[in-house]
């Protein structure tokens, strides 16, 4: 993520993921070290799925995002929480897409162009990625860059709303993060390439596999 930020002189897009594999990452880029080393007034950050709950919910993804490092040091003005305000998932839905549109300036994906820098994302039990889950009809959105996903397929079971496949793939790079044991039977799953969720989100750049050592099984 760093090398993309020392790359891009301009204005930066980064798409965060929500669960608990992501927190430590978070905690990194809090410390001197790494906070140092990122351009905070010209970067943006975003989510690529969120829990249909308040921010004030422990259950909420970016503000898990939000309370580790972002309100601390990102501008509030570059923070894009996906709007859990609205009267449903759906109409949160539109209203993120249009704020994703506009902060791209067309509503056509350009594959010279990515929406994104850099795109986190984690894998789930059942293969989901984002709030994709398997068989969901959202795996099959070619139009919507948004939308709304009446129930998960798992814990917490509350509505969520999702990026959908064309918008996470419009991206420089794609960084999977896989970790602990638990995570061992869905990576041995993956790597049979069955056509689960995570196996068909991809970017148009480069996609990559962070897989620590439990989630191998050694």
């Amino acid at each position: 993520m760093l090398t993309l930020i020392r790359a891009n002189p301009g204005r930066i897009a980064i798409c965060l993921t929500g669960g608990s594999s992501p927190k430590q990452l978070y905690q990194l880029l809090a410390t001197d070290a790494y906070a140092r080393r990122i351009p905070w007034d010209r970067t943006h950050w975003f989510i690529g799925d969120e829990r249909f709950v308040p921010p004030s919910d422990s259950r909420n993804n970016m503000a898990t995002a939000r309370g580790i490092f972002l309100d601390r040091l990102a501008p509030k003005d570059h923070i894009h929480p996906i709007p859990t305000d609205a009267a449903d998932p759906d109409e949160a839905a539109r209203r993120y897409e249009r704020e994703l549109q506009a902060f791209y300036g067309s509503g056509d994906f350009d594959p010279a162009r990515p929406l994104f820098d850099f795109v986190l994302m984690g894998v789930g039990p059942d293969g989901h990625t984002a709030s994709l889950f398997p068989g969901y009809p959202a795996l099959d959105e070619t139009r919507r860059w948004v939308v709304g996903v009446p129930e998960a397929h798992v814990e917490p079971f509350v509505p969520r709303v999702t990026l959908t496949l064309p918008a996470l793939a419009s991206c420089r790079e794609m960084l999977f993060e896989v970790a602990g044991k638990e995570k061992h039977a869905i990576l041995t799953r993956l790597s049979e390439n069955e056509g689960l969720p995570a196996n068909r989100a991809r970017s148009i750049g480069e996609t990559v596999l962070l897989v620590d050592q439990a989630a191998m099984g050694e």
